[in-house]
C-alpha cells in the first residue's frame, strides 16, 4: 500500500510491528515522533487496529494510518478506518498529539481517507464524537461531514461520497 499524501501530511498505513511500538510508546531508531506522540488516543486506536488485524488479518487499505507532518517528518497522530466496509459504508476515527492540534491537520487527513473510501466504491463514511468535543465536531464539518443524529453523549456524522466516475 502506497502512503497517502496531502499538501502538508503523509499518511502511512502501519503494520503490526509499528502498531506494537506505538501501543507500547517505544520508538525505535527509524521512528520520528513528535515529543507528545503517541498520546492516549493513539494507543487506543492502534490497539483496536492490532486486535482487529489479529482476528481478521490484513486490513489495508481500511486499516490505521500514522499521520506525519511533511515539514519536519514527525509523527503527530493517527487516523483510520474502524473495520472493513459494510453495505457501502465505513467508520473512521482520528486523533492528533496536543502539539499538532489547531492547524487543520485532522480535517486534511480525513479528506485523504474520504478519497480512499470513494476510490473503493463506498457511498458513505461515518464518524462520531462527544457533544462537548467542539473541536472534533468542527473538524468533521470542515472535512465535509454533516451532523445526522445524537445518541446520548455521541454526535453522529456522515459524509456522502461522490462516486469516482463523477469526480
Amino acid at each position: 500500500m502506497t502512503d497517502l499524501h496531502t499538501a502538508r501530511l503523509r499518511l502511512h498505513a502501519i503494520d503490526a510491528a509499528e502498531g506494537k511500538r506505538i501501543a507500547a510508546r517505544r520508538a525505535e531508531a527509524e521512528d520520528a515522533w513528535a515529543d507528545d506522540f503517541p498520546f492516549d488516543g493513539d494507543v487506543i486506536g492502534v490497539t483496536a487496529f492490532l486486535r482487529t488485524s489479529a482476528t481478521h488479518g490484513e486490513q489495508r487499505p481500511f486499516g490505521h494510518y500514522r499521520i506525519t507532518r511533511a515539514a519536519d517528518g514527525k509523527a503527530i497522530g493517527g487516523i483510520g478506518f474502524k473495520g472493513q466496509p459494510r453495505d457501502g459504508c465505513v467508520e473512521v476515527g482520528y486523533g492528533l498529539a496536543p502539539s499538532a492540534r489547531g492547524h487543520g491537520y485532522a480535517a486534511e487527513a480525513l479528506g485523504a481517507l474520504l478519497d480512499v473510501a470513494a476510490d473503493h466504491g463506498l457511498s458513505r463514511v461515518v464518524a462520531d464524537t462527544t457533544g462537548d468535543n467542539v473541536a472534533s465536531r468542527r473538524t468533521l464539518e470542515r472535512a465535509g461531514f454533516r451532523h445526522i443524529d445524537t445518541n446520548g453523549e455521541l454526535y453522529l456524522y456522515e459524509a456522502v461520497l461522490i462516486p469516482q466516475a463523477l469526480r
